[in-house]
């Protein structure tokens, strides 16, 4: 590395405690002066600390990184993102100005699959159910689906992603029919997951647990609606650790009530879940309060992959999660 980086921080204290590691800290000030700016969300002091950065580390919450912004970045070449998803903040003034982009999301793609397979066995094995009847004292005179083991039930996953692929891999490993429908996924890749492909229908129509792992898009928006729910079939279950947008809540909520449908949910249209939300008083309905990704190993592991992109930045190697603005057409 010829030259010392000047790299802006922008998260505060508790995200940076969160994140980036004392070990991981020391990686950074080993590549040039780090700047560190308490309020990701103050576009002034980001303007402000700008001029003659190389490199900007964002954050949750960072302001939008627009033209009055950027103007102030006399030299920045890579904006690093880490955590994932980067639509809240970037805008087309970065890709116009040639501006380099990378994320740190690989790291919640274990932890999030984990959590799908977690809610995929619940739902099988109708532990929700069992849960709240016991909690409320009783044994077993009460009416429960049957139960299913997840070797040899179909499960179909819409949207292959790289956390939709983690989630493949565990059920697929652990005997599970799985059937996927994703519009990008190739015959050669599907073979490699050892998957089959197959329309959103069909697979509604033939899953026991139908797990979404698809990107948030204007295509994707209740792509879950009263239509697709009817077709499931009677004690299946929905599993959506991904985004609330993909579903019709209110058609959700009616196929739950009902009973015939049972679901685990951890992203919600309204969050924090509301208090009075008829989905708290389900017992068919496993809840999560949005927390699918948020182990301390996740956390870490963001830190290290922003960490190593800056390395790689600064020796002038390939980037491992550079986002093009194509690219990024395709991303939740």
């Amino acid at each position: 590395m010829a030259e010392k980086l000047r790299i802006v921080l922008a998260a505060t204290p508790a995200y940076r405690k969160m994140v980036f590691a004392p070990e991981v800290v020391a990686r950074l000030e080993a590549l040039g002066e780090v700047v560190v700016l308490d309020d990701p969300g103050d576009a002034g002091a980001l303007r402000a600390a700008l001029p003659g950065a190389d490199v900007l580390i964002t954050s949750w919450g960072t302001t939008p990184l627009t033209a009055d912004v950027l103007d102030a970045a006399d030299r920045l070449t890579l904006i690093a993102h880490s955590a994932s998803s980067v639509k809240h903040f970037v805008t087309d003034e970065v890709f116009r100005r040639g501006l380099r982009l990378t994320q740190a999301g690989q790291a919640m793609a274990l932890p999030v699959a984990e959590t799908s397979l977690a809610f995929t066995l619940s739902m099988l094995h109708r532990i929700q159910r069992f849960d709240h009847a016991m909690h409320a004292g009783e044994w077993r005179d009460y009416d429960v689906p049957p139960q299913h083991g997840l070797a040899g039930s179909r499960i179909g996953v819409v949207g292959a992603s790289r956390t939709g692929a983690e989630y493949i891999r565990m059920v697929v490993a652990l005997g599970a029919d799985v059937v996927v429908h994703e519009p990008y996924l190739t015959e050669e890749r599907a073979a490699e997951l050892g998957v089959r492909r197959i329309d959103l229908d069909d697979l509604l129509r033939t899953s026991r647990v139908v797990a979404l792992h698809a990107p948030t898009l204007p295509e994707t928006h209740h792509m879950i609606g009263a239509r697709e729910l009817a077709l499931m079939p009677d004690g299946a279950a929905l599993v959506n650790t991904a985004r609330s947008w993909l579903v019709d809540t209110d058609a959700l909520l009616a196929e739950v009530r009902s009973g015939r449908l049972d679901a685990a949910l951890d992203v919600f249209d309204v969050e924090p879940l509301p208090a009075d939300s008829p989905f708290r008083g389900l017992t068919n309905v496993l809840l999560m309060p949005h927390q699918a990704a948020a182990t301390v190993e996740c956390y870490f592991e963001m830190g290290e992959i922003t960490a190593d992109e800056l390395e790689r930045h600064a020796t002038g190697q390939a980037l491992r999660y550079e986002l093009t603005e194509v690219a990024l057409t395709r991303m939740g």
